[in-house]
């Protein structure tokens, strides 16, 4: 009669009482989560408390039992009131003279948790009873676990027990020792007095308390409880996680009031990948940075977002995210000109190109080695990154062609104020972003076409993401396959990724992009505030970064796609003849007719190393040329010293150390000239 009594009591009591306070209760920190769930970073609440929302599924299964264990036995069945650990509580109370079990269920703490009230009375017992008849009418019992999970305090700001396993051990409640698990059963019961930060002795005879009850149950075994007693209690708090802060805090500024947000970023890469840029700007110097950026080539998603070397170093500006800094981008235009240039089909990787001085009205573009290296390939040219022939195959292509198509692939090339393109933007003219160079670089393994960059996963995200077009395939597969062969870096393998490398006038950025089948990722060093920084190059700064930053993936390397059908794949003997040789607008070729006469070596510009022998005590130089009609006159210093054999070459006395002229002429006038340098 009495439980029938105090049933129609609290029906009636409940029906008089205002709805719980859900909307409160449910209010938690900001997470931001991986692409697999894991936590990158937490927010504190407005009011600075720690409360990570928590669910039983995902909680260390071991702790659960030892919880329900010692605080509610039978959660699972009674009505959020258990009348026998209420009366058990009444006994220890009269018989021991002091509050052994207070009888209250999880349900029951729940309801102070979401009413919390300082009064300790009979009628706030009696009001935490009804409430938790009431929540058990309306949640199911897991959901008041997570409740209780999310809710329980655990000291300080910290609100339950995510934020408690994060603050004092350091990881996720999925994995707890019998030990730490202990000790979140403990904490919530007194949680100030038991603070590891200001009581860890306290706490620790908390824990061992809760291990001995558990050996009386029989719930632990006595060998377990004594090894897990051995293990000292932490007295200081940890960090809460802090992965891709530039990401996490440009995700918030979006997602504004958004409990849960997921990011496309893998936590492991992305922790690889900080360690890394921290590791390589402390060798760097003092005020350089390093931003990364990586994203998987077929869907455009970001693996990985390192916006600088250390985010909570104002020296190097770590707050500055220097994957959306607008720099000038070196070299690293280049591809986009010879994938033009391949699409338009007047050049192809073997057909040769000249790289010699010339000048463009007041502009003469000069190689960063102020050397030049007369005829090669095109793919030796953009493998050296020679800029003579950059500038020769733009010119032919047309800037404002060249701009056009990278802005409709979705990047933006950010000019100077009132100017317009030029020919200066082939090497660095410009300014644009690593994100939209991430993005164009990774075209090329799509084979010509580029996706928007995804950070940030949206439940209307649509299944196939927009393409763009950047190159034709066959246009981009060539690029690829070019740029699989430039040199890597010192002790980094050859034929591992496509890449290039890039540096800004006055050495203020050093650049590299590369990518496999699978990923690109491109990586920028220098100073967030522009100053120049003497000797930092692409190729020294950013390119062994670059290696190591595939390299610290995890992932094996990818082979880049087959050639699309109908890709032209000949040496130069081969090619059709219009693409044996790149010639300028304006230039022709007469089919049937001689080929420009060209003096093949030495190379204009070249140093000559001429001593040994000879009367002089100087040795003979050859003398080389190509083309040209038969017979041919050669001159040192424009005084004639004899003819060209049949095979086209002359050996040479130089007239003595120091700069010479050497001039071939043909019977039909042509001539070609070259300066060298005798030592």
């Amino acid at each position: 009669m009495a439980v029938f009594a105090f049933l129609v009591t609290a029906t009636i009591w409940i029906a008089s009482l205002p709805p719980l306070p859900f909307t409160d209760a449910r209010k938690v920190s900001t997470t931001i989560l991986d692409r697999n769930g894991k936590l990158l970073r937490a927010f504190a609440m407005a009011d600075g408390r720690w409360r990570l929302p928590a669910h039983a599924k995902d909680v260390d299964p071991g702790y659960l039992n030892l919880l329900l264990s010692y605080e509610d036995k039978r959660f699972r069945s009674h009505i959020g009131v258990d009348p026998l650990a209420m009366g058990r509580a009444a006994v220890q109370l009269v018989t021991r003279g002091h509050i052994v079990s207070g009888g209250s269920t999880i349900t029951m703490q729940v309801a102070r948790l979401m009413e919390p009230r300082q009064e300790r009375s009979v009628t706030a017992k009696l009001r935490q009873m009804v409430r938790a008849i009431q929540l058990e009418r309306t949640l199911s019992k897991d959901e008041i676990l997570d409740l209780y999970l999310t809710l329980a305090p655990f000291g300080g700001n910290l609100e339950g027990v995510r934020a408690a396993s994060f603050a004092y051990f350091g990881k996720e409640p999925k994995r707890l020792s019998l030990a730490e698990s202990a000790l979140l059963v403990a904490l919530p019961q007194s949680p100030e007095t038991r603070r590891l930060d200001r009581h860890p002795e306290v706490a620790q005879a908390a824990r061992d308390r809760v291990l001995a009850r558990m050996v009386e149950d029989g719930r632990v075994s006595a060998y377990d409880a004594a090894h897990a007693r051995r293990e000292i209690v932490p007295r200081l708090r940890k960090p809460m996680p802090l992965l891709a802060p530039h990401a996490t805090d440009q995700s918030l500024a979006i997602m504004k009031d958004t409990p849960l947000i997921q990011l496309t970023l893998d936590s492991t890469i992305q922790k690889a990948l900080e360690l890394l840029a921290r590791d390589r700007a402390i060798a760097l110097g003092p005020d350089v940075s390093v931003g990364i950026l990586a994203v998987d080539n077929e869907s455009g998603d970001v693996l990985a977002h390192v916006g600088s070397s250390d985010y909570f170093d104002t020296r190097r500006a770590g707050q500055v995210d220097m994957t959306r800094a607008v720099r000038s981008p070196g070299s690293t235009l280049k591809p986009f000109i010879y994938g033009l240039a391949f699409e338009d089909g007047f050049v192809h990787p073997e057909s040769l190109i000249e790289d010699r001085p010339i000048r463009y009205g007041s502009y003469a573009p000069e190689n960063f080695d102020m050397t030049f290296q007369g005829t090669v390939t095109v793919r030796k040219a953009l493998q050296m990154s020679l800029n003579v022939p950059a500038i020769a195959l733009l010119d032919r292509i047309g800037s404002n062609r060249l701009t056009a198509r990278i802005k409709q692939a979705g990047a933006n090339l950010i000019l100077p104020k009132d100017e317009t393109p030029g020919l200066a933007m082939g090497l660095g003219g410009v300014g644009v972003t690593l994100n939209d160079l991430v993005r164009l670089y990774s075209g090329f393994p799509r084979l010509g076409e580029t996706t928007a960059l995804r950070e940030i996963v949206r439940p209307d995200d649509a299944a196939e993401p927009e393409t763009r077009r950047l190159l034709d395939p066959s246009a981009a597969w060539l690029v690829g396959n070019v740029l699989m062969g430039t040199p890597p870096p010192d002790n980094a393998p050859h034929n591992r990724l496509a890449f290039k490398t890039g540096t800004s006038y006055g050495y203020r950025d050093a650049w590299s992009v590369g990518f496999d089948g699978r990923m690109t990722i491109g990586v920028w060093v220098g100073r967030p505030d522009g100053a120049p920084v003497p000797g930092l190059t692409g190729r020294t700064a950013a390119a062994p970064i670059l290696f190591d930053a595939f390299a610290r993936t995890g992932k094996l390397p990818m082979a880049l796609p087959k050639a699309p059908k109908g890709t032209l794949m000949a040496s130069n003997a081969k090619l059709p003849l219009p693409l044996r040789r790149f010639r300028p607008s304006g230039d022709f070729v007469r089919i049937g007719s001689e080929q420009a006469l060209r003096i093949q070596f030495p190379l204009n510009g070249s140093r000559i190393d001429a001593y040994g022998g000879g009367e002089t005590g100087q040795s003979a130089m050859p003398v080389k040329v190509a083309g040209g009609v038969l017979p041919m006159t050669m001159m040192v210093n424009g005084v004639a010293v004899g003819n060209i054999d049949s095979r086209r070459q002359k050996l040479v006395d130089p007239p003595g150390p120091g700069f010479v002229r050497l001039t071939v002429m043909d019977a039909t006038g042509a001539a070609d000239t070259v300066v060298v340098r005798i030592q």
